[in-house]
């Protein structure tokens, strides 16, 4: 069997058990869409009124989609290994041609599709019910690329906490206590004009940042930034650790 049939059968078959856990299905599209509906429409932003979202609606944009870009990866990943461990799966997959890097693509082709259609959603529900303004241009376009290397990214992270925690609750745990502060002190909700002048500078080191700032740029017509390039190379790292850090056996 050639590599692309050994990734495309571990992602199908991760696809299937995706879509049979009808409560992960369910809160990877509930929980961003619940953030759109209490952030966006019910507290609404109020420009030039200061204080928390006081920037026009697209602005918040980049933090809406990291809320699926963040967590379904670091999650899903970290507990699929923690799951194929308590299951002994890895002692089974160390007996097929199926090498970690390869597990690793698979996992995370799934998780692309997923946060992909999950992307889309958001972005409609943003422009629909807060009024977010967003340029209609081919800059647009580099929205997927910044969706992909942020999701290689996290799968990446993922696979380096599954490794790291000892049962699905651990990976679960340690998941959210990296991405909920990950999610509003990387220049998305909040800005860098509210926080401490001696942590702005620490902002610099989430990865998370380099997604956000590169996806206001798109959707806001911003200047372009480095923040493509950036991204990608963090992904490339990650990825690299994350398939290296994924078990040979249980």
């Amino acid at each position: 069997m050639s590599r692309a049939r050994r990734i495309r059968a571990e992602a199908v078959g991760a696809w299937h058990s995706f879509l049979r856990r009808r409560t992960a299905v369910f809160f990877t599209f509930f929980f961003p869409v619940l953030l759109v509906v209490i952030f966006g429409a019910l507290v609404r932003t109020q420009p030039t009124g200061g204080g928390l979202f006081a920037e026009p609606a697209a602005y918040y944009v980049p933090g809406y989609l990291a809320t699926v870009v963040l967590f379904t990866p670091l999650s899903r990943v970290g507990s699929e290994i923690a799951r194929h461990r308590d299951d002994s799966r890895f002692e089974k997959l160390a007996t097929t041609p199926l090498g970690r890097a390869e597990w690793l693509i698979a996992h995370t082709l799934v998780n692309i599709a997923i946060i992909g259609l999950a992307s889309l959603l958001i972005l409609g529900l943003v422009v629909a019910l807060t009024g977010a303004v967003i340029p209609l241009t081919p800059r647009l376009a580099l929205l997927a690329p910044f969706t992909v290397a942020a999701v290689v990214l996290f799968c990446g992270f993922g696979a380096i906490l599954g490794r790291l925690s000892s049962t699905q609750d651990g990976v679960i745990a340690a998941s959210n206590t990296i991405a909920f502060p990950l999610l509003f002190l990387s220049d998305t909700f909040v800005t860098l004009d509210q926080l401490p002048p001696w942590f702005a500078p620490l902002v610099d080191l989430s990865p998370l940042t380099y997604f956000a700032r590169g996806v206001r740029a798109v959707t806001t017509g911003e200047p372009a930034t480095p923040a493509l390039g950036v991204l990608a190379v963090l992904a490339v790292i990650f990825f690299v650790a994350g398939a290296y850090a994924i078990p040979r056996t249980d």
